[in-house]
């Protein structure tokens, strides 16, 4: 179908476009910005005015516990992509059940599923899984999901095999030895509270053997949810140096610290912790900086399993529907513009995916979010379509709606 987008706000990050123009679509891709191609004859068009019109949103970390209803969430987000851990159950270790996510997503014919297949099986850590025939299937990664490879050498083993291959490794840092027992930042909150802390060391020891098995083995790594300055400094040095390693940061960290814990809200209660102020300070300048992708860290939580004390609740918070928004509040509280605070949910992650979306030029696939930026609205269960419903902004005013979410050029949400 030949769309035209009309009198939007239309920002590219990755092409450094940002003006109020018109955006063409035939054929499911994009076919001109401000002037039409020839013999171009629109049988749709959209009305953008007072909207930004962007690349579709990519999500490098969202969990489907309910696919249907998780990616009716995404596309409410602007999320036309996202990227799926194998903690699923069962584990996505085998390349019939990567196979299967993948098809499924495309009957529910919402936003595009990309999963990461289980770098072990089980998620034992321990034996290899069948990573080409989980690439074959669909998979663009692998990974431990939040579980740790406790076997040193075991790591090393699968580095090297994905780097034969190609295959990127995607990893959660976090020693489990110094994490295992804890539920919070190992810091004044913490001891106040009675909690037992994961310390910073338990991030930064797992980034440095990391790093140490990328220079030997020229693995490409993406490290998922850094959470601390220290740790975000060790990424950055290994970048520099010229190594093959990217990371992301979960949104909520960008905006919460240990503080708002408050008196044991379950809904605080996040993998990794939410850190010091100094941390979450640090965090936003290297996302600023382009050090580091956002993503929502969408884990959507039955409420009996937030309804617990903070030490027994699930941690996790619901995020494709707050991704726009949250990532706007981030960007006013950091004083960045429009364009780069965009780039860091569209072409940065795109990048990380050695994907060619996450931008609009001419002949990129038709992938777009119309949203309304001084839009406002409530944060209530009501609100959301996701089937989790947990969230430290519960009752909070979102600023930024979404309008219009197209994928491929179809239509596929439209605020009613």
């Amino acid at each position: 179908m030949n769309i035209v987008i009309e009198n939007g706000r239309v920002i590219d990050p990755k092409n450094g476009v940002d003006r109020r123009t018109a955006l063409y679509i035939a054929g499911g891709k994009v076919a001109g910005i401000g002037e039409p191609p020839v013999g171009f004859v629109a049988e749709q068009s959209i009305d953008a005015t007072g909207c930004v019109v962007c690349p579709g949103l990519i999500d490098l970390g969202a969990r489907l516990n309910s696919i249907e209803a998780e990616l009716a969430a995404a596309v409410a987000g602007g999320v036309t992509s996202v990227v799926v851990p194998p903690d699923a159950d069962p584990p996505l270790d085998e390349p019939e059940l990567a196979d299967r996510l993948v098809h499924r997503a495309k009957e529910i014919g919402k936003a595009r599923v990309l999963p990461l297949g289980a770098l072990t099986l089980g998620l034992n850590g321990e034996r290899l899984a069948e990573l080409a025939g989980l690439k074959k299937a669909g998979c663009v990664a692998f990974s431990q999901a939040n579980k740790t490879v406790v076997d040193t050498e075991a790591l090393l083993r699968a580095m090297e095999y994905a780097a034969t291959f190609g295959f990127a490794v995607w990893l959660q840092p976090q020693d489990h030895w110094l994490a295992r027992n804890g539920i919070a930042h190992e810091g004044e909150v913490a001891s106040r509270l009675g909690l037992a802390g994961i310390p910073v060391a338990a991030e930064t020891i797992a980034i440095g053997t990391i790093i140490q098995l990328v220079r030997d083995t020229g693995c490409r790594v993406h490290l998922t949810r850094i959470s601390s300055a220290a740790g975000m400094a060790l990424v950055h040095r290994a970048q520099h140096d010229g190594l093959p390693i990217s990371c992301d940061v979960g949104v909520h960290h960008l905006l919460l610290t240990e503080n708002d814990i408050g008196f044991f809200n379950p809904h605080a209660r996040f993998n990794p912790p939410l850190r010091a102020q100094s941390d979450r300070r640090a965090l936003s300048e290297a996302v600023v900086a382009g050090w580091a992708a956002i993503c929502s860290d969408h884990t959507p939580v039955g409420a009996d399993d937030k309804l617990l004390p903070f030490g027994e609740a699930k941690p996790g918070a619901t995020g494709l529907e707050v991704l726009l928004p949250l990532t706007l509040k981030w960007a006013e509280a950091a004083g960045v513009d429009l364009p780069t605070a965009l780039a860091r949910i569209t072409s940065a992650p795109a990048e990380v995916l050695g994907l060619a979306s996450g931008q609009l030029a001419v002949g990129a696939v038709a992938d777009v979010c119309i949203f309304d930026p001084e839009a406002t609205w409530q944060l209530t269960p009501e609100a959301l379509k996701s089937r989790g419903k947990n969230s430290p902004w519960t009752g909070y005013m979102m600023t930024g709606k979404v309008r219009t979410t197209l994928v491929a050029g179809r239509t596929v949400y439209q605020q009613g």
